[in-house]
């Protein structure tokens, strides 16, 4: 972490915080990221990046849906190893801020049990104007999925489930170390290995 980052630490929650700004006569963050296993407070992250030079704001919330493949999905699981996470998330998040000249974002995801119809991901993103803000809010979930070490296990009603990338319908296997930390690698379809369950 550079020392201009700020972690912050609960039983259930971590946040770690870069860059201050002020808005509304309140210090702020520019970038803030996060993991926790409680429910996502949806108005907490749009007044977090709230801010008198921005014209848009766009917020997006993932939530979880009844089915996957036509079969129907009681709940979500979602683990992690957050050190790791974190990190590549406070990544993200600093190079879309500066690549879409935003004034702030906040990426926010659940871990553990997630019941149908709450909330698993959030990501809000101010900027001066509306098409920076909708490209960036865009550009940052696709990158998540892509490349955040997050993975969800689909429990299906009847007890039956699959663990995944955190993206549409890809299964895992295999364990790789990257940086002395063990993550899954490869994506070739399958059940999770015990190994690669971090959370």
């Amino acid at each position: 972490m550079a020392s201009s980052d700020k972690e912050f630490q609960s039983l259930d929650t971590t946040f770690r915080t870069s860059g201050t700004r002020t808005a509304f006569g309140v210090e702020k963050p520019v970038v803030t990221v996060g993991l926790t296993s409680s429910p996502l407070d949806v108005i907490s992250v749009l007044n977090g990046v709230k801010d008198p030079r921005a014209g848009a704001i766009v917020f997006f919330a993932g939530t979880t849906r009844d089915n996957f493949d036509n079969k129907p999905v009681s709940h979500l699981t979602y683990s992690a190893y957050p050190p790791l996470t974190l990190r590549t998330m406070s990544l993200i998040a600093s190079e879309i801020l500066t690549k879409h000249a935003l004034i702030a974002i906040t990426l926010i995801h659940r871990l553990g049990e997630v019941p149908i119809g709450e909330e698993s991901i959030l990501v809000a993103v101010a900027a001066p104007h509306r098409k920076a803000a909708w490209r960036a809010g865009e550009e940052c979930l696709e990158i998540v999925k892509e490349k955040v070490e997050i993975w969800k296990k689909e429990e299906f009603v009847g007890g039956e489930g699959v663990w995944r990338e955190n993206r549409e319908g890809k299964g895992l296997v295999g364990v790789a170390a990257v940086d002395g930390e063990t993550v899954v690698k490869e994506s070739v379809g399958g059940e999770v290995p015990q190994e690669a369950i971090l959370g």
